[in-house]
């Protein structure tokens, strides 16, 4: 049985790719694009019945969101300055 994913594969990773990008560049939008990627691959998951995939990529959004967080408390600090 083939599975379909109407395109939420290659989405997810097209996100996921520029996201890296983004954040390699230090631009906060990779945060948001990691964000949209991870909620992708959750997608997927759920359709593979990967609870591996799932679990991991909630973690990762986890993540993410304390990165926004850190990163905002470290320009706050340098603005400070």
């Amino acid at each position: 049985m083939e599975l379909e994913y109407h395109g939420i594969d290659w989405l997810a990773m097209v996100l996921t790719v520029v996201a890296i990008y983004l954040l390699g560049n230090k631009h906060w939008a990779g945060f948001v694009l990691m964000i949209g990627g991870n909620l992708c691959w959750i997608v997927l998951g759920a359709l593979s019945d990967s609870i591996a995939l799932m679990v991991a990529n909630a973690v990762f959004v986890a993540m993410n969101l304390r990165g926004i967080r850190k990163w905002q408390r470290e320009e706050g600090d340098a603005s400070a300055n």
